[in-house]
């Protein structure tokens, strides 16, 4: 939120890029819950992409998914979550990085023994990072410590309050907050119910996250004022301080803590189905489909991705850097599994669709340009990292062509 209200110094632009962020999420979701149900298979956009286009375009996909979405979100989060517990305990940047490696380690630990343990924690996390969050935005306004005169004026002045690129790199870390609608897709294979509960988790998902969202930022407008707001690092810490004292503050630090450690956790679950899915078809290093023979997960998978992880944390060393690096892949991947969608309708026309897109073919169009749009201000204006993330999508077509190879040797 910081950020945000750093790029848009107005109370109404920092609401619009939130529903603006929840609306184009849905215009995403709306076209992979079609894609989902017609293929509840794990992978997600390499599945997708694969049957659209071609084996080559899915596997580039499912590389830049493994090693910048997913690794690149946990390390993200990590550095995030250390960054966060450094502030307690005055940390210098090496003991920061050192616990952000040891979190991406435990947590996938936790993964490695077993998919109850890893979902329960997942499950455990998220129902109190949604309890604690809308506590907050009901009890907020009964403190009366804040002001309702932070969030005028809403619409006056906001044609001209930021420029449009601003906008555009304001909505970055929106979409990326918003990450994680499309994560029932990846283990579509293991869904009750596909053609039905897919979508549905997408929608009722969206719908939560855009709400609570919403609060949130009404709270911390309530609490601070969009200058100030602007300045601070940590949006829930701040506004609790003001409206609770140093013990609402030091609290919500431990709530926010939290809420990073579930959704990190809910990460190491979900990205090694990736790398598992292409080594079925032969398409990526051997021994990654391998399935721990008690715990009944892709362990190897798990510890591969924890390798790319922790040496991405220790590349890029800072929350903002991994963040724009992972966000321009989403982009990336998320314009390439829409476009999945046109391909398919023409392709497979016969194939039951057990849900079908509303909107199509405008809204998913739309999605697009609007991804397309964000990602050129990345690209221009954060360039390093998303020329990073390109280098790793070309690096996949190499080890594309070995992988081919090696099936064509039958090895």
């Amino acid at each position: 939120p910081g950020a945000i209200a750093d790029r848009l110094p107005h109370a109404g632009l920092i609401l619009a890029v939130w529903v603006v962020g929840g609306l184009l999420s849905l215009a995403g979701a709306l076209a992979n819950a079609e894609l989902g149900a017609m293929y509840p298979r794990a992978g997600g956009d390499y599945v997708y992409v694969r049957e659209a286009f071609h084996p080559m375009a899915g596997f580039l996909v499912g590389w830049l998914s493994f090693f910048a979405i997913f690794a690149g979100t946990i390390a993200t989060l990590a550095t995030g979550f250390a960054t966060g517990l450094g502030a307690f305990f005055e940390l210098d940047t090496p003991r920061v990085l050192g616990i952000a490696v040891l979190t991406i380690l435990a947590t996938s630990a936790l993964n490695h023994v077993g998919v109850r343990w890893g979902a329960l924690a997942n499950n455990i996390t998220g129902y109190l990072k949604v309890v604690a969050l809308l506590s907050l935005g009901v009890v907020a306004p009964l403190t009366g410590r804040g002001s309702v005169e932070n969030l005028r004026p809403l619409v006056e002045g906001i044609a001209g309050a930021a420029p449009p690129l601003a906008f555009a790199l304001a909505l970055s870390p929106v979409l990326f907050s918003f990450l994680g609608w499309n994560a029932s897709i990846y283990v579509a294979s293991e869904i009750r119910k596909p053609g039905r509960n897919l979508p549905l988790s997408l929608f009722v998902g969206l719908a939560i996250c855009t709400a609570v969202y919403l609060v949130m930022n009404l709270v911390y407008l309530y609490a601070l004022p969009v200058a100030e707001l602007g300045q601070v690092d940590n949006a829930g810490v701040a506004a609790a301080r003001v409206l609770f004292g140093s013990l609402g503050g030091s609290l919500v630090a431990g709530f926010v803590l939290a809420s990073i450690l579930g959704t990190l956790n809910a990460h190491v679950l979900l990205g090694p189905r990736i790398a598992y899915a292409m080594a079925l078809d032969r398409l990526f290093f051997g021994g990654v489909d391998r399935v721990h023979p008690d715990y009944r997960t892709p362990a190897v998978a798990i510890w591969v991705q924890a390798g790319v992880a922790i040496a991405l944390v220790l590349m890029l060393r800072t929350f903002p850097n991994a963040l724009d690096y992972t966000t321009f892949a989403i982009l990336v991947a998320t314009i390439a599994d829409t476009a999945a969608l046109y391909a398919l309708r023409r392709r497979q026309p016969d194939r039951p669709r057990p849900y079908r897109a509303w909107g199509y073919p405008w809204v998913p169009a739309l999605y697009i340009a609007a991804n397309l749009v964000v990602a050129g201000s990345l690209l221009w204006f954060r360039s390093r990292e998303s020329l990073i993330g390109l280098t790793v999508l070309l690096a996949g077509l190499p080890f594309y062509l070995l992988f081919r190879a090696r099936q064509g040797r039958g090895g």
